[in-house]
């Protein structure tokens, strides 16, 4: 068998996205190329890895123990580039992170510096829901998370990074005035994240110990959503402050004055606490703590004093 790396490559991609079209959109390649690759490999192997059936990409049996063997090769391959790189005395290797999906507005600017100081450092971030997150950290499968809320059922060691203020926001309009009574909450369509979601547990414990009955409300499933739903006019939403800085600037979306807002959570990055750190992890981890109070000064004292 001659098979190559490529060929496999783009097989595991096959496999994870079910489909060639979307792998060949990842791979940036066309969706021949991806089928001529597939059929090269196919025709090295009698039994067959995948079956379409319509335009539904299914994986055999036999195909699932292939992508298995072909993720070992794979991550045999990346230890290589690892092993090189540490030889010639350069921090190598994996670093993985989760964070819930208001975090990317914050994590990333807690990573570049590390990341370019450090090329070696290969960089998974997950962006998910807070339950996600909070799964991949339990199972192990993440060096940290960053949440806003600490979880209870897992012991974890943290960093405290910055502040999370979340303030109640509407449609911006030169007419209305900025700020408003508890009580008008109750006439107005009230928009919420999904749940589970940290925010719209805040914005819960808002509404009910000020004991408002919600008479029409919206959920959706990402702070993306919520934010253009309300820039459309379709309600008001308690949303975090650091993901609507260009619309407050934009005059998209205004904040509205109202008792007991903004809420003010922290930032953390946690990991168990049992966890023993890769050197990359303990790197990072000593970065962090070295660093943070430049990195939100330099990019977040906007925020800080707002």
């Amino acid at each position: 068998m001659h098979y190559t790396l490529h060929q496999l490559q783009i097989f595991l991609k096959v496999v994870e996205r079910q489909s060639i079209t979307k792998a060949a959109e990842d791979l940036h390649l066309t969706q021949p190329a991806v089928s001529i690759q597939l059929k090269k490999l196919q025709g090295q192997i009698d039994i067959p890895l995948i079956e379409v059936i319509g335009r539904q990409v299914f994986i055999t049996d036999f195909g699932k123990e292939m992508a298995k063997a072909s993720r070992r090769i794979m991550q045999e391959v990346e230890n290589i580039s690892h092993q090189t790189l540490a030889y010639k005395g350069y921090l190598a290797g994996g670093l993985s992170i989760s964070i819930v999906s208001t975090a990317k507005y914050v994590m990333p600017f807690f990573l570049t510096e590390f990341v370019k100081k450090h090329p070696g450092v290969d960089l998974t971030m997950d962006v998910t829901n807070k339950g996600k997150v909070l799964e991949s950290l339990e199972k192990n499968e993440v060096d940290f998370s960053l949440v806003s809320v600490l979880p209870e059922h897992i012991q974890v060691n943290r960093v405290e990074l910055m502040q999370n203020k979340l303030y109640l926001t509407r449609k911006y309009s030169e007419e209305k005035q900025s700020s408003m009574q508890v009580r008008s909450l109750e006439k107005v369509p009230l928009i919420y994240r999904e749940k589970g979601s940290a925010t719209r547990q805040a914005m819960e414990r808002y509404i009910r110990s000020h004991q408002l009955p919600v008479k029409k409300s919206i959920a959706l499933t990402s702070n993306e959503a919520v934010k253009q739903a309300v820039i459309a006019g379709l309600g008001y939403s308690v949303m975090p402050l650091i993901g609507i800085k260009t619309e407050l600037s934009s005059k998209d979306i205004e904040i509205v004055k109202i008792k007991g807002l903004p809420i003010t959570t922290h930032w953390n990055l946690i990991w168990l606490k049992d966890k023993k750190l890769s050197p990359i992890a303990s790197a990072y981890l000593d970065f962090i703590k070295e660093r943070k109070d430049a990195i939100i000064k330099e990019h977040f004292s906007w925020y800080e004093k707002y």
